[in-house]
């Protein structure tokens, strides 16, 4: 059925809806769109796979309008669960975009802001919830509202619900909400513990799989730069952000302690228009950040990856990282803020010694190789500081020792031949 769906009208959504998914600027339904519509509106369950960047948010909210119809109740009807408050406000946004024209209540609740507003939105009737985990059990403890209309269970970006430890609260939620619904769960990545997931509480479901697991997006140019150490790093970032291709650009970064650095760093040396987001920023200076980054107001975003999923900006034309992701499913997540919506981008990875070994998983991970660059000779590769080699040679060694317990390391060889040469110099 969906090799024969050209247009949006072809899976017999009623008018309302397609207005606003004109108004919206979508004209051809994309492969996750054109295989998950028809399968949610007949009423199966699914376990959707696909990669950030896809169209999946559309691809369960337009058959979700279509079930819903109109306002009923005051209680939601249908749940979607989100990892992160930033993808839950993204997912209201779409729903709120493609509403225009339905009668629809809906709202998005999570951590990190009071609950009194959101109890308060609650208590005027709901159709739609969309939640975070946590909050959702919080306001269900309060009675903000009842459970049992709820008719539908969608889990976004699984595979992130599961790495952030979400499994107990996902479990409350399976045990106060109605058995008899229909599931959807999507994730970018189909790991065995997202596998076991899906077991738990998909009934027959129908795999809808738009690409393959953890692939990357084809319209994303990746590179590899092996620079050495931190300042090293921070040189090349000064290279490249004062090209004019740079045009929009999210740095991702291990820790907040390197964002906050790097954020100060480019705005002293680089430009003003810079924002920075982690998990140690209140709730409203990350929204207004990604908020400015979405307008054009700001160039560039410095986010830990407390961001890497949930933030949709159409037009990122690079993203760099300055730190590689020790969970390697993040490196598909990160770089997939660009390239979305089929425009092509440019992913950008730093690597020293350490970091190598994970970019060697992640090219296992994503089955293809990152093209390494050769540092341009303008920039200065400065020498590696004594602690942050030690450093780097731990890091080499414990995950040396991982794939061989009995590798002895680099580090422990050091450390061995200058014991003996201490204990010569006694003799």
């Amino acid at each position: 059925m969906a090799n024969n769906i050209e247009n949006f009208s072809d899976f017999k959504l009623n008018k309302q809806i397609l207005n606003a998914v004109e108004e919206a600027g979508y004209e051809t339904p994309t492969p996750i769109q054109q295989k998950a519509i028809p399968l949610v509106l007949a009423g199966h369950d699914i376990m959707g796979i696909a990669q950030t960047g896809t169209g999946k948010t559309a691809a369960f909210v337009l058959p979700l309008l279509m079930k819903l119809k109109y306002a009923q109740t005051n209680d939601p009807r249908a749940l979607i669960l989100a990892p992160t408050r930033e993808l839950a406000i993204q997912i209201n946004e779409n729903i709120n975009k493609y509403c225009t024209y339905v009668d629809l209540r809906f709202t998005a609740v999570y951590g990190g802001t009071g609950m009194k507003v959101q109890e308060e939105k609650l208590a005027e009737g709901i159709d739609i919830l969309v939640a975070t985990p946590g909050r959702f059990m919080d306001l269900y403890r309060k009675r903000a509202f009842h459970t049992k209309q709820i008719k539908t269970l969608v889990i976004d970006e699984a595979d992130k619900m599961m790495d952030m430890g979400f499994m107990p609260q996902i479990r409350q939620i399976l045990e106060v909400i109605p058995v008899k619904r229909q599931n959807l769960l999507f994730s970018a990545t189909m790991s065995a513990i997202v596998e076991n997931l899906s077991a738990e509480f998909l009934e027959f479901p129908e795999k809808v799989e738009v690409t393959p697991q953890s692939s990357t997006v084809d319209t994303i140019t990746q590179h590899l730069y092996l620079v050495p150490n931190f300042k090293s790093k921070i040189n090349m970032l000064d290279y490249l952000l004062d090209q004019e291709e740079f045009v929009r650009v999210i740095i991702f970064v291990k820790t907040k302690t390197n964002a906050d650095n790097i954020f100060k760093f480019i705005e002293r040396k680089v430009t003003k228009s810079v924002k920075v987001i982690h998990g140690n920023k209140a709730q409203n200076t990350r929204l207004n950040s990604i908020d400015a980054f979405k307008k054009g107001e700001i160039k560039i975003l410095v986010a830990t990856d407390v961001a890497a999923r949930g933030l949709d900006v159409s037009m990122v034309s690079h993203v760099i990282n300055f730190d590689v992701p020790l969970i390697y499913e993040d490196y598909v997540h990160r770089i997939g803020r660009t390239g979305r919506a089929m425009n092509v981008g440019v992913a950008i990875t730093f690597a020293n010694q350490a970091e190598e070994f994970h970019v060697q998983q992640i090219e296992k991970l994503i089955d293809k190789k990152i093209d390494v660059q050769s540092i341009p000779a303008k920039i200065v590769v400065e020498k590696t500081p004594f602690v942050e080699q030690q450093e780097q040679l731990r890091e080499i060694d414990y995950r040396k020792k991982k794939l061989d317990p009995t590798y002895q390391g680099a580090f422990h060889d050091k450390k061995s031949q200058k014991s003996k040469n201490t204990k010569k110099r006694k003799r």
